[in-house]
């Protein structure tokens, strides 16, 4: 019989393994859920004072000698750690509280705690704040919902006294389709397994199976990409607020869609979209692989350009660490950019001149300052080029116009009494500055998206097209990968609300008032 071939006996046979072997394993995920997880370990737990009864006996210099209450003082090191098959977000946390997890220090009193991370995970570092839950209470210690990717890790340096070493240690908390659980290692670095001996061998054989049947198929067919990834290149211009989400997302797309080439080159969100129209009008037929991201909505009246909704983005004022001012009214901030303002003192801050240091009229984030923060004014006119002197000696204040978030930043650290605006979450990380709460209201995406908070600089982030692309092209791929896929995870790492969950249903479709 023709079908009875060898090649066909040989293919059926490793079709049968692979699904025996995938069944086997389905039944042993179900009984041992590893799917979503975060396991911690007590990497140290020593002893710094002599009345330690189960500690060695050791001596102390310097303040471990000198500081109060350090006779019974014990240090521990705890490692929390994303040890399962899949990334955790924020909304993975169960708990009713704002904090995601609670450390329990039995018998003991917390002093004092350090986090650290590995140097590729500075990214986890902005969500160890008060108004994120941070913080301690006699034992216990309140860990916020950090959002961990596969393999991510940070590490709680902790210093005790009132107990003992060796006494209970626990996390505590919950997680969406997960767990949370204690990990033992010979070593403090020692990675544990993410599959038990069992389940690696399962894998083997069905690795095994796959790649003899696809060898088969290879020999006999041509390989079809796999659903959901489009080979091709796509370029992705616009904001440069946005710029950092979008080259994560990118990334991560190419690493796992071989074959497909993405290119963000962010110069604005008016540059982006005048860009966008351009390669349409130029493109014969059909949409040029072109995506131009901003802030805000595009203008009214085209028709050619497709919108989506991607994301709701958080911006803030910022000014130089010495003015030592934490809040604005809107008024103050209106009176400042008319030119009204021209000293922090009026204001009741040091006696420095105020330096506006803006965007370009290209920036969407310049577009958004102007229509939520200013009601629609604009600023007044740039009286400088390098951001120190003035050009027009007639103008109030020194005012400059930058092109990039980088460079705003970067300006507003080294110039006393400046101020500029920018993303909330890269603003965070500049060293120099610090962001100013409006009328009261701090920047905070989680109190905007609890409904608590009525900051008013924010605005929806917008991905256009050039008219609809196909659906098998890599626009349309990538577009429904970050909106609705795994790309949800870089925008929330990067500190925004994805449109497509819950909360940013509602929130994108409208803002602000």
């Amino acid at each position: 019989m023709e079908w009875l071939s060898a090649e066909n006996v040989v293919a059926i046979a490793t079709a049968v393994v692979g699904i025996v072997a995938s069944g086997v394993m389905v039944w042993y995920e179900r009984r041992v859920p590893r799917r979503k997880r975060i396991g911690y370990r007590v990497q140290m737990d020593n002893p710094i004072g002599d009345d330690v009864s189960s500690g060695r006996a050791n001596r102390r210099i310097g303040l471990f000698a000198d500081t109060p209450n350090m006779a019974d003082a014990t240090l521990v090191l705890l490692r929390v750690e994303n040890d399962g098959s899949q990334s955790i977000v924020r909304d993975d946390y169960t708990g009713p509280e704002r904090h995601g997890l609670t450390a329990v220090f039995t018998d003991r009193t917390i002093r004092g705690v350090s986090v650290t991370q590995p140097a590729h995970t500075d990214h986890l570092m902005p969500h160890f704040t008060e108004d994120r839950g941070f913080g301690f209470e006699g034992g216990t210690l309140r860990i916020p919902r950090v959002p961990l990717n596969r393999g991510d890790h940070f590490k709680l340096l902790v210093l005790l006294s009132g107990g003992d070493v060796g006494r209970g240690i626990r996390l505590v908390g919950g997680l969406s389709d997960g767990e949370v659980h204690p990990n033992h290692s010979a070593t403090p670095d020692d990675v544990p397994p993410l599959f038990s001996r069992a389940a690696r061998l399962i894998s083997v054989m069905l690795t095994l199976s796959v790649v003899t049947l696809a060898t088969i198929i290879v020999v006999r067919d041509d390989v079809q990409p796999p659903i959901g990834c489009r080979p091709g290149s796509l370029t992705v211009i616009g904001s440069t607020a946005f710029a950092p989400v979008v080259r994560d997302a990118a990334k991560a797309y190419e690493r796992s869609c071989e074959g497909a080439h993405i290119t963000v080159d962010a110069h604005g969100s008016t540059a982006g979209l005048r860009e966008l129209t351009t390669e349409g009008q130029k493109a014969k037929k059909g949409s040029p692989p072109v995506v131009a991201l901003s802030d805000g909505p595009g203008p009214s009246g085209r028709p050619e350009l497709a919108e989506n909704r991607v994301a709701l983005s958080v911006f803030a004022l910022v000014v130089h660490d010495g003015v030592a001012l934490t809040n604005l009214s809107t008024t103050d901030v209106r009176r400042l950019y008319l030119g009204r303002i021209t000293n922090w003192r009026q204001l009741g801050g040091p006696d420095l001149p105020v330096v506006l240091v803006s965007r370009d009229a290209n920036s969407g984030t310049r577009q958004v300052f102007q229509r939520r923060v200013l009601n629609r004014r604009s600023e007044i006119a740039n009286s400088s080029v390098d951001c120190v002197r003035k050009d027009d000696p007639t103008a109030p204040v020194v005012r400059c116009e930058l092109d990039s978030t980088e460079q705003v930043l970067s300006t507003v650290a080294a110039t006393p009494g400046a101020i500029g605006y920018s993303e909330l979450n890269v603003a965070r990380q500049a060293k120099g500055l610090h962001p100013l709460d409006l009328d009261g209201d701090p920047p905070s995406v989680d109190a905007i998206e609890h409904g608590t908070s009525d900051y008013p600089y924010r605005e929806t982030e917008y991905a256009y097209t050039y008219g609809l692309p196909s659906d098998t092209s890599l626009a349309s791929n990538f577009l429904t990968y970050l909106i609705r896929g795994n790309g949800q995870s870089s925008i929330r790492t990067h500190g925004h609300l994805p449109c497509w969950s819950p909360d940013g249903l509602r929130l994108c479709a409208s803002p602000a008032s």
